[in-house]
């Protein structure tokens, strides 16, 4: 009976492997979104902002309350 040889470098690597693998999957749960879908959302919410400002009836500087001389 012989003990399996371990080479300690190839060991601490693949733990090492292990660990940084373990902190991304944390990191994938907890930012969770991928680059194109953060630019989606930044680009739908612009196109609602227009659609919202389009439709609006005058400027921010007339409100129609009349305090104004």
């Amino acid at each position: 009976m012989s003990a399996e040889i371990v080479n300690l470098r190839k060991a601490r690597k693949a733990k090492a492997r292990i660990e940084k693998e373990k902190r991304s999957q944390e990191n994938r749960a907890k930012f969770g979104r991928t680059k194109a879908e953060r630019e989606k959302e930044k680009a739908d919410e612009a196109l609602a902002s227009r659609r919202i400002e389009a439709h609006r009836r005058g400027s921010d500087d007339d409100d129609g309350g009349g305090s104004a001389p």
